[in-house]
């Protein structure tokens, strides 16, 4: 015997007014503690749009692990410029993303 699911109207809970895409995400982040590692994404992602083109071009590879940036830098006086603006560079990250994402840099 196979049995269906029927729809109970009565039973059905539903909050009342809407809830915009944006919040039903963050929600369901929030709910299944994905968030860490969606803003970690996020920001591997859109390292280019954050640092510009010069600084996106000059960068192999970027990843996020234990709250700690690691960046694979080509250019040596580039990698120079940014360790001494380590402090500026984890500040310019977490403003853009809006929380706290990173705690220090490490360097390739």
């Amino acid at each position: 015997m196979s049995q269906t699911y029927r729809y109970n109207r009565e039973n059905a809970t539903r909050t009342s007014g809407t809830t915009s895409l944006k919040d039903a995400i963050g929600q369901l982040l929030k709910a299944y503690q994905l968030q860490t590692r969606f803003n970690e994404t996020y920001l591997e992602a859109f390292w280019g749009r954050m640092m510009g083109p010069t600084i996106a071009s000059r960068t192999n590879r970027i990843y996020v692990r234990d709250r700690k940036l690691h960046i694979e830098i080509t250019s040596a006086p580039l990698r120079n410029e940014l360790v001494n603006a380590k402090q500026k560079l984890i500040q310019l990250v977490n403003k853009d993303m809006g929380t706290d994402v990173i705690d220090d840099v490490v360097f390739i």
